[in-house]
């Protein structure tokens, strides 16, 4: 038996017996006419699905930062490293600093600062991090250890690595792909950062994080999250919930309320002109 259908044979056994076994792994449901959804809560099964939205948004970003704007060229994609001196030399706010650099260097130059960075543990246990920038065609990106003029270096705690990325994000998302429960990052790490999108690149981004419920039916910029839940723009109702959520040991399940749409879409897409 396989370890998804024995989730799902455990779930459904504590449902009758009035409780939920612990041991379902990440998202499953149980075989009923409208069936409930058990989340775990297990380290595992949270660090499943951390790393599942992670690798989520840094493959759209990607893919969004690479189209060409009207009228222009594609962008060039250079791939940049990041690495520190010492095992223990992370600091938080160390990356936030280089990337301010580089989004000064960008206002300057008056050219869009794009960009997707990932934190990676080396196996000597130092962070360090990669990222993908864009630049318009005829620039090349800069040493961001060293100094030039007045610019002052964007990344002082150690060396750099940069070069035209010739697989685009496909080289984050190899680094993603080690991710896992055994992970252990230092405390208050970023694990990802974003910049650049447009508008539409952000409401694609903000799309692909709905949950599957609501993207059956609505489209990119259809609804905004709000604290009282989904709201249609258009013409301001609320959507009704599909699960109620109940609390039970080891995570929560979600009873289903009502039958939902059939997705009929393989992807983002828009109903906007």
């Amino acid at each position: 038996m396989s370890a998804e259908k024995a989730a799902v044979g455990a779930t459904a056994h504590a449902r009758s017996a009035g409780s939920v076994a612990s041991e379902g792994a990440g998202l499953v449901s149980s075989k009923t006419s409208l069936p409930d959804l058990f989340v775990n809560l297990s380290p595992s099964a949270v660090a499943e699905r951390r790393v599942k939205r992670l690798k989520r948004s840094v493959w759209a970003s990607g893919h969004l930062h690479a189209m060409a704007d009207r009228g222009h060229r594609p962008p060039v994609c250079w791939f940049v490293t990041l690495t520190y001196r010492g095992v223990d030399d992370w600091q938080a706010d160390h990356i936030s600093k280089a990337i301010q650099g580089y989004r000064n260097w960008c206002r300057d130059n008056r050219i869009p600062c794009r960009y997707t960075w990932v934190a990676e543990l080396q196996g000597r246990g130092a962070v360090h991090y990669h990222l993908l920038c864009w630049l318009p065609r005829g620039f090349s990106m800069p040493h961001w250890d060293r100094a030039k003029g007045r610019r002052a270096k964007w990344w002082p705690h150690g060396m750099t690595n940069t070069q035209k990325a010739k697989a685009g994000v496909g080289y984050l998302m190899k680094y993603l792909s080690k991710l896992g429960e055994q992970t252990r990052f230092p405390k208050g790490l970023r694990l990802y950062g974003i910049g650049g999108l447009n508008k539409e690149g952000r409401a694609i981004r903000s799309w692909l994080n709905l949950p599957e419920w609501v993207k059956a039916s609505h489209g990119v910029g259809d609804v905004k999250r709000l604290s009282s839940g989904f709201v249609v723009l258009r013409t301001g109702e609320v959507l009704e919930p599909a699960y109620r959520v109940q609390q039970v040991p080891s995570g929560f399940l979600l009873c289903r309320l009502r039958e939902l749409p059939s997705r009929f879409h393989s992807g983002p897409y828009s109903t906007l002109h």
